[in-house]
């Protein structure tokens, strides 16, 4: 009799397993049909409100996770906020996380400046990096409000911005001869890696007081490259255990924790090793009395941080100075590379608002033609086109991490956020809206021009609020902005920059930790504007007409042309060849191929 049990049971135990199964397959399926939002809103969570949030469904269980984990999100969330009517808030799914979504600045406003919304949520990478003390992660609390308070007294007041203008001086000279040796060598300049290695070596020197020769392979600075990319590459790869809490059990393409694991024993190891010397005043390299970790020693009383603490924090600004963002450094620093890099490509690609420019850059030059932050204070024009850079182009599209409710948030509209919500700003879709910005899609600097058009980027205005707003705002702001200007004023005032037309300027996005260009900016430079002339070409014709004739003349210091044919070349790439050396080239094209009529690729012509 216990064997025929025994063999009842075992044919019982699959069906009611399976039976299980259908059930609870049945119960999401049900949930997912009657919830607007997706899975992770059911039982009417978003009907608190006299006003429903609307939303799309998404798919039972996973919601709108795979239409959101890979691509342009923030282009994504704008599309689907039309579709449903929904700019000013729209709740979706991620899996088990609710979510919502605004494009509207008012709902944005009350949003990043409510009390209930001033934590994060965490990722698990984050977690297990040690990111959970630090300012950028760190939930509101007496922890997180005494590092704030540290950052705004100690770190990013006004004095101390000026104290380092004299390393942001060298670091910014120190590129732009690597980008004159490079076009000198090469005839063209890749102008991402001047920008990466100058923004690491910058934050660097404030934050550990020394700089890091990247050419050069002694034992630390090949540490500290190999960690911090390795930590960029971690905090930027989407996890799904973030949003499916089960899955991290069957998939982990990224392996994502036993990297995490492996990682943070030599992080505290280095940072460790870089606080002994400052204690100890061996910090050999060290070129400014207080930097960083100076001034983290040196703090008393409550504001007093443990090792593993200040680890935190010095690393977590060690991984956005790599990858260009975060929230102590960018919106302080973040666009040092990023933002540069927008810019210079739209200066490119309008030669007349270059031109503009460098004009006014001219006439302030005041200490011997060396541009100082002073003088680049008086630039309004350069402030234009750092702000009309910052809204065509948001390094932070999504305001970068989204905040948490931790509690039941009422808005104007008659809408309630329940608790445990993860909310977004899509400020790309905001900068973006045609009922907002005259012409959203043109690069035109002028439209902050003048009193009435002037927008404060600080958070003030939603309209444009690339830093954030409210509690959470970059402490480091001003320090951003100081060195993005300065950088720019630099590489416009030094040199005149032209699309290369074997290597076109290409404004796709790619979003990782920030909104970057997808492909790395290429141009050709020449230093002296004065000598140098600009002919449009079109690459077609240029590729059909390989046996046109290519001048090559010398040019007096006079105005006056002298014809003295020295070689031709029949394609771009000789041409390029002849480019390297202080010729001008001069092309002779047909009547009919009028130069003005072909805009589109640029050929710089050099004496």
């Amino acid at each position: 009799m216990p064997a025929i049990l025994e063999i009842q049971k075992s044919y019982d135990l699959p069906l009611v397993l399976l039976f299980i199964l259908i059930v609870f397959l049945s119960c999401g399926l049900i949930n997912w049909a009657y919830s607007s939002g997706g899975p992770a809103w059911k039982n009417g969570r978003q009907e608190l409100g006299r006003v429903p949030i609307p939303g799309p469904k998404g798919l039972p269980f996973f919601g709108s996770l795979f239409s959101l984990s890979h691509g342009l999100a923030h282009r994504t969330l704008a599309r689907m906020a039309s579709r449903y009517a929904a700019n000013k808030l729209m709740a979706f799914s991620l899996g088990s996380t609710p979510a919502v979504v605004t494009s509207d600045t008012c709902i944005a406003r009350e949003i990043l400046t409510s009390p209930h919304f001033a934590s994060r949520p965490i990722k698990e990478s984050a977690k297990q990096l040690m990111f959970s003390r630090a300012i950028g992660f760190a939930p509101d609390g007496p922890h997180w409000r005494m590092l704030r308070r540290i950052a705004s007294t100690h770190l990013f007041a006004p004095k101390r911005i000026l104290a380092h203008e004299a390393a942001r001086q060298l670091e910014c000279a120190a590129m732009l001869n690597g980008i004159a040796k490079e076009q000198s060598l090469q005839g063209y300049v890749q102008l991402r890696k001047h920008l990466q290695a100058a923004s690491l070596n910058s934050i660097m020197e404030i934050v550990f007081g020394k700089r890091y020769n990247t050419t050069k392979h002694d034992n630390e600075s090949k540490e500290l490259n190999e960690i911090v990319r390795e930590g960029f590459e971690l905090l930027g790869a989407f996890n799904w255990s973030d949003h499916i809490r089960w899955i991290k059990y069957f998939y982990d393409p990224f392996r994502i924790q036993e990297r995490c694991v492996a990682l943070v024993p030599r992080v505290k190891g280095l940072i460790k090793e870089i606080i002994k010397e400052h204690r100890l005043g061996n910090s050999n390299n060290s070129r400014y009395k207080c930097d960083f970790i100076d001034v983290l020693l040196s703090l008393d009383g409550e504001e007093t941080l443990d090792e593993d603490d200040m680890v935190a924090v010095l690393w977590l600004v060690s991984i956005h100075a790599k990858s260009k963002r975060n929230e102590m450094i960018f919106r302080g620093t973040d666009t040092i590379a990023l933002l540069t890099e927008w810019i210079m490509a739209e200066l490119i690609l309008n030669p007349k608002i270059q031109k503009t420019l460098h004009s006014e850059l001219q006439n302030l030059a005041s200490n011997g033609g060396v541009l100082i932050d002073a003088d680049i204070a008086k630039s309004p024009y350069l402030e234009a086109v750092v702000k009309e850079t910052l809204r065509l182009h948001p390094p932070g599209p999504l305001l970068s991490w989204a905040r948490l409710s931790t509690a039941d948030v009422h808005l104007s509209n008659g809408m309630i956020i329940p608790t445990n919500t993860t909310a977004m700003v899509n400020m790309w879709a905001i900068t973006h809206d045609p009922k907002i910005w005259n012409d959203p899609l043109v690069f035109r600097p002028e439209r902050f021009l003048g009193s009435v058009n002037n927008v404060d980027v600080r958070g003030s205005d939603l309209r444009l609020a690339p830093f954030g707003a409210g509690r959470r705002v970059c402490p480091g702001k001003n320090l951003g902005l100081a060195t993005v200007s300065l950088w720019v004023a630099k590489l416009v005032q030094k040199f005149e920059w032209v699309e290369d037309c074997e290597r076109p300027v290409d404004l796709s996005e790619e979003l990782k930790l920030s909104c970057e260009m997808k492909k790395p900016l290429f141009a050709l430079v020449s230093k002296d504007r004065a000598r140098s002339l600009i002919c449009h070409l079109n690459t077609t014709w240029v590729l059909k007409l390989r046996a046109m004739t290519l001048l090559i003349r010398f040019v007096s210091r006079s105005t006056c042309w002298q014809n003295k044919s020295i070689s031709c070349a029949s394609n771009i790439k000789k041409s390029r060849d002849l480019f390297k050396n202080d010729f001008l080239v001069v092309v002779s094209l047909p009547t009919m191929l009028c130069p003005s009529s072909l805009p589109r690729v640029k050929l710089i012509l050099r004496t």
